[in-house]
């Protein structure tokens, strides 16, 4: 799929939702963000223009196959499974910018392109996206759980007691944290690409 595709799939996939105010949001990422040419990531996967909305359709397809094994222990709507997936990195929208850098090439100093990250709104990452998505539509429980947590142990605020709880009691709950979480790290480290 080239980019033009993509941006329609992404479109098509949260349209579906009917959910109110799905095209405020999907304006609002579209006029006000950069989240259809942003990098995925400074450094690590899709590390490219463009790179964050590939992630974002790369996950929803990892979960689309996970909820195909799972979905008689938990079943998921399709609605939901297409806003937490598609929806879990906007917090990475308006967040990284371009920027040149003195790299040794053959043994020569040129200036090359890199991400940095120039965070408009330091609000967390899992917590950020909540945030970011219910300006513009409603969120059940279910989907502020999954995006909230689909970084799992890796999220920072698991790096004390209360967080471990909070991740721990928020899977028991709801087990499309899971879920998601091992979509977005089959997307990250199967799909991912450094470039």
């Amino acid at each position: 799929m080239d980019h033009i595709e993509q941006m329609a799939a992404f479109k098509e996939l949260l349209r579906k939702t009917n959910r109110d105010g799905i095209e405020n949001l999907l304006a609002y990422l579209e006029m006000e963000t950069d989240f259809f040419t942003a990098p995925a990531s400074s450094k690590y996967h899709e590390a490219y223009e463009g790179g964050l909305l590939e992630h974002s359709l790369n996950v929803y397809q990892h979960l689309k196959t996970i909820m195909c094994k799972y979905y008689k222990m938990f079943p998921v709507s399709p609605d939901t499974a297409y806003i937490v997936s598609l929806l879990h990195d906007v917090c990475k929208a308006n967040f990284y910018s371009l920027e040149m850098r003195n790299k040794k090439i053959d043994g020569v100093w040129q200036q090359v392109p890199f991400y940095a990250v120039s965070d408009r709104f330091p609000a967390g990452h899992g917590e950020k996206s909540v945030m970011i998505v219910q300006r513009y539509i409603p969120l059940t429980d279910e989907e502020i759980m999954a995006i909230n947590w689909h970084m799992g142990f890796s999220d920072i605020r698991t790096h004390e007691i209360y967080g471990m709880q909070a991740l721990s009691n928020a899977c028991s709950q709801y087990p499309l944290v899971v879920l998601l979480h091992m979509a977005d790290l089959a997307a990250t480290y199967l799909n991912g690409k450094k470039e």
